[in-house]
Parts: C-alpha cells; sequence; structure tokens
C-alpha cells in the first residue's frame, strides 16, 4: 500500500470504517449508508474553504464573541459563523471560523486543538465539507471521529487517524514525526485554558517543538489512554462497592442497636 497515509486525501466511507484504512466490507449499517448517500454541499455556504476552520465540541453557552476572543489571537478574522437550530436558536455546539490569511490559519490549526473554552475542550481541524472530495457527513453514517460507545468509529481524520496496517512497508510518514515535517502538521497537547497556554508558548516555543515531534506515536498514546480509562473505572467500581458495603454494615448496625432498645423498654 504505497499510497497509505494516516490523514485521509479523499473521503472513502469503507476506509473511514475501519482503523487502519484497509477494510473490504462494511462493518455496521451506517457505513452502507454513507457508501450509498449522493451528498451536495450546502450552497448557501459562502466564504473562502480553504481558510476556514471547524470549530466543535463547543460549551452550548459559548458566544460568536467568545470565540472572536479566543481565535482572533492567532490572526485577523474575516467572519465567524457559530451554527444555531433554525427552530430554537440554541447553539448546536459547533462553528466555522474564517480567517483573511492562511498563516493565521495554520497557526490556529496547530495551536488552538484541544483548548478550553467554557469548561470544555474544544476540537478544531480544517472545514472538510467543501475541500474533502467525496465528503459525507456524519448524518448520513460518514464523518470522522466518534465515541467507542456508539459503535461507529470513523478513522482518517485529525480526531482518530488511521493505524499502521501490519503489513505496511517500514517507510518513514511525517505524520508520526518520522520524517521531514509540512507546512501543514497537526498537534496533541494537553488540556490547558488558552489564556494559559497563550501565555506558555511565548516563552518556550523553541524548547517544546522536538519533544511535540517526539510524542507523537498515536497508536501508543490511544492504548495508554484506553488503559488508563479502564483502570479508573475498576476503581471507581471497587469505590462503590466499598461504599455499598459501609452503608450495609452500617445499616445492620442500626437495626441490631434498635432491636436490643426495643428488648430492654
Amino acid at each position: 500500500m504505497p499510497d497509505w497515509a494516516p490523514i485521509a486525501k479523499e473521503y472513502d466511507p469503507l476506509k473511514a470504517g475501519s482503523i487502519d484504512g484497509t477494510d473490504e466490507e462494511p462493518h455496521d449499517r451506517a457505513i452502507w449508508r454513507a457508501m450509498l448517500a449522493r451528498y451536495v454541499p450546502n450552497k448557501g455556504v459562502t466564504g473562502e474553504p480553504h481558510l476556514t476552520l471547524f470549530v466543535a465540541r463547543l460549551n452550548l453557552q459559548t458566544t460568536e464573541e467568545k470565540l472572536r476572543e479566543v481565535f482572533s489571537r492567532y490572526g485577523d478574522i474575516r467572519k465567524i459563523r457559530l451554527v444555531r437550530d433554525l427552530v430554537t436558536g440554541f447553539s448546536k455546539g459547533y462553528a466555522f471560523v474564517e480567517y483573511k490569511e492562511e498563516r493565521a490559519l495554520l497557526k490556529a490549526h496547530r495551536d488552538a486543538n484541544r483548548l478550553v473554552i467554557d469548561q470544555h475542550e474544544i476540537f478544531v481541524d480544517f472545514e472538510l465539507e467543501r475541500t474533502l472530495k467525496g465528503w459525507i457527513p456524519r448524518r448520513l453514517g460518514g464523518g470522522f471521529g466518534g465515541k467507542k460507545e456508539s459503535g461507529q468509529l470513523r478513522f482518517g481524520g485529525r480526531d482518530r487517524p488511521f493505524r499502521k496496517p501490519i503489513n505496511l512497508p517500514n517507510v518513514k510518514n511525517d505524520f508520526y514525526g518520522e520524517g521531514s515535517s509540512e507546512k501543514r502538521n497537526w498537534s496533541r497537547e494537553g488540556t490547558r485554558d488558552w489564556r494559559t497556554r497563550d501565555r506558555d508558548q511565548e516563552r518556550s516555543r523553541d524548547k517544546r517543538w522536538p519533544d511535540r515531534e517526539r510524542s507523537w506515536g498515536w497508536g501508543d498514546s490511544e492504548r495508554e489512554r484506553d488503559s488508563k480509562e479502564e483502570r479508573s473505572r475498576g476503581r471507581e467500581r471497587k469505590d462503590r462497592d466499598r461504599k455499598d458495603r459501609d452503608r450495609d454494615r452500617s445499616r445492620d448496625r442500626d437495626t441490631k442497636k434498635q432491636r436490643d432498645d426495643d428488648k430492654h423498654r
């Protein structure tokens, strides 16, 4: 597979449903639905798609003014569109930010992902609807990312890139920090408030980049996160069981004491 890459260059629902982009049969009905879908991007959307960022996982209380305050730190903004429900007018939790220059776009794409705004860790990526050939949105069974609980994970995007196939030749890939860096590279930093991150970047920019490149390894971080989540769930179950036992013992003692008091009356 000489053309394999961790980030999809063209959207294929069958590949997006595969952890390494090599599946030959769809494993859930939503993939079938996406394969049969004929999606046409919304012609009513205006602006330059190659200068637009997609911002998701927003707090429903986050406003356009708050987004402008945060994202204007990376460069001049031409337009912000917070998507709202047509009936209620409430935010749907995602927005689009269009910049005037590509330099600002790339800087925001690199540094704004996983910022915390209004107690929510946000997700930032390039707009895909008008820039990725063959794009199918999530509501039609496509998209990228997703939650494990849904059983409909989609790979090949920034949130969940493809993992290396087992039979893939040992070829260096820039995405995993193994080759030379390209103009558009992705970062995986820890969660921090956007004000704190902005200050830290000015103080330690040169020092941080080598560590960031060495720390990529998507597969390892994914397994480590799964292991930590599993251990955390195990500890929570033990804590609940211990509290239940303590509560039962306390209830038994109170009942026995009540019976003893009744006997002495």
